[in-house]
């Protein structure tokens, strides 16, 4: 299985990101003039943007997702960087590179899905990283900077929180990072921004900057349609850039105080500049580590989940499907893994699924929670309305991507 980041066609593909002034990943090629379409920003708006993970197998607008800044006030900055330099080695910083697939293609057909960062923990590979990252991955592959790549699975995430635990296997003597003591972050110090940047892999990029608040909430919107509010965020104006996502944010000292986790990109026609990102404090971050260890609790989700065998989108997105089936939520159904649960029980595209245990889905956002309370060979209960009314069946579900 090839574990770069490449295109599986044939002849090489123009990279989708162009559209941004995203420079293409190894593989892709940047076409002359790249046209954007369906979407831009005014130009004297913000483009907000989760640095999650550059998402080459789907459409370019896939590549810009929504970050809601709530309870933060307008921030004067003189750029997207400030502060003094701050020397960090990288030291235990991986790039994390996912793959994913098609509904209905068999899992020896993956297609790289995107790329970000995560943070090494210890040195038998217990790797910290966002749940962004590895969400709706069938494969993880990981790198060490000029060492060797080792295949990854889920030890557990816990997505109210956006923060994933996985193991390398079969690793050891890895350098791993050092983290800041709780409560030693403070506004205005120098800090740096260390991570897979643009996706490229190599060598971690740093991109230095200053604390310009503690204590933010934000809510991150991804592509799928969920989303998490985060709370007690770190806020940065150092230059974040997707695929930093699960990279480190360290002080002065080259400690890790912060998970990079989102991002806000000002665009312009030809260049994609971060004004704003933001980090989990790595504190939080390490407390849900020792909940995933000790078995659980609260958000934690442990090891493989259910999978029902549906690939869905937020139903606001296709008005006129909504119309046709006559509901007004719930998650819409715009592919089903034959053979899978869902097609045993019946289910077809267009399709909405309104609930799961009779707790009611409202939208993509809601699906996943009672699915993900259960791991595969439990049965849940599916409730949908297609063309023909509403159905319920009772499905036994299977293994599948991580959370």
């Amino acid at each position: 299985m090839n574990d770069e980041m490449t295109p599986t066609h044939d002849s090489p593909q123009h990279w989708p990101g162009a559209m941004h002034g995203m420079p293409a990943p190894p593989g892709w090629t940047q076409p002359a003039s790249p046209s954007p379409v369906g979407w831009a920003p005014r130009p004297d708006q913000p483009a907000p943007k989760r640095p999650s993970k550059w998402i080459p197998v789907l459409v370019a607008l896939a590549l810009v997702s929504t970050l809601v800044v709530g309870a933060v006030t307008a921030i004067s900055m003189s750029g997207s960087s400030g502060g003094q330099p701050v020397t960090a080695s990288g030291s235990g910083i991986v790039d994390v590179t996912t793959f994913g697939k098609q509904i209905g293609a068999p899992v020896t057909q993956l297609t790289p899905m995107g790329a970000g960062t995560g943070m090494v923990l210890t040195s038998n590979g217990e790797v910290l990283t966002n749940n962004h990252v590895v969400k709706g991955a069938w494969k993880i592959q990981v790198r060490v900077p000029g060492g060797s790549s080792y295949t990854a699975s889920v030890v557990g995430v816990d997505p109210a929180h956006d923060v994933a635990l996985i193991q390398l296997q079969n690793a050891s003597g890895l350098e791993t990072i050092t983290p800041a003591q709780s409560g030693s972050v403070s506004v205005g110090e120098n800090v740096a921004g260390i991570g897979n940047a643009l996706g490229r892999g190599g060598t971690p990029t740093v991109a230095n900057g200053a604390v310009t608040g503690l204590n933010r909430t934000i809510t991150a919107n991804d592509p799928d349609g969920t989303s998490e509010r985060l709370t007690g965020m770190i806020q940065t104006n150092a230059h974040i850039q997707p695929g930093d996502s699960g990279g480190a944010l360290v002080n002065a000292n080259g400690q890790v105080i912060g998970m990079i986790t989102a991002g806000s990109d000002t665009q312009t026609t030809s260049t994609s500049q971060s004004s704003v990102g933001f980090a989990i404090p790595i504190s939080t971050a390490l407390d849900v580590v020792g909940q995933i260890n000790a078995g659980g609790g609260g958000s934690v989700l442990l090891g493989q989940r259910g999978y029902l065998g549906v690939g869905v989108k937020a139903l606001e997105t296709d008005p006129a499907t909504a119309a046709q089936l006559g509901v007004q939520s719930g998650a819409l159904v715009v592919g089903v893994e034959p053979n899978g649960p869902a097609a045993q029980a019946g289910m077809t595209v267009p399709a909405v699924i309104t609930g799961v245990d009779g707790h009611p889905v409202t939208s993509p956002n809601t699906l996943g929670p009672p699915l993900h309370a259960h791991v595969p060979g439990e049965t849940a209960q599916i409730t949908w309305v297609d063309a023909t009314g509403q159905h319920t069946a009772t499905v036994q579900l299977i293994s599948g991507p991580a959370v």
